[in-house]
């Protein structure tokens, strides 16, 4: 008759020992990658914030310029602690003119037309009817960051 066993031998030990390290580890990894995608969201979303500024000032945004954040939120109703962090945000606005369009090209106005246009409107005579449509590309680059922004400006 086989006696029965009282406890585990060693390498039924070493194996559950390499098995649990294993997990550990797989679970460190994970935890370290998840923390790391976390902060690279969080700095994204603040950039983000800050492009909205862009958004809602006309000011900025058309021209190449390093700016502090504070400028663009003066006609913002803000807490006092936020403003002082805003002022130490530096953003390098860098803008880039992808495209312009001229409308005139697209009018197509015989010069009849025109002079009755003219004879019926005397007092609009020295309106200019051309439209530019300027297509930009505005790039806000903070010291971990950036963000672009398509940006269209009728001249």
């Amino acid at each position: 008759m086989a006696k029965a066993r009282d406890a585990f031998t060693l390498i039924e030990v070493m194996i559950a020992v390499l098995i649990i390290s294993t997990v550990i580890m797989a679970l460190i990894t994970m935890s370290g990658n998840n923390t790391h995608l976390f902060s690279t969201f969080k700095n994204q979303k603040q950039i983000n914030q800050y492009a909205s500024f862009f958004i809602a000032n006309n000011k900025y945004g058309l021209e190449n310029e390093d700016v502090t954040l504070d400028k663009l939120v003066d006609e913002f109703d803000l807490e006092t602690n936020l403003r002082r962090e805003l002022k130490t945000k530096k953003v390098a606005v860098n803008y880039q003119i992808i495209d312009e369009i001229d409308m005139s090209e697209f009018e197509e106005k015989d010069e009849e037309d025109l002079d009755d246009y003219v004879d019926n409107n005397s007092e609009d005579e020295n309106v200019n009817s051309s439209l530019i449509i300027e297509i930009g590309k505005t790039v806000l680059r903070v010291k971990d960051s950036s963000v672009s922004l398509l940006r269209i400006q009728i001249k």
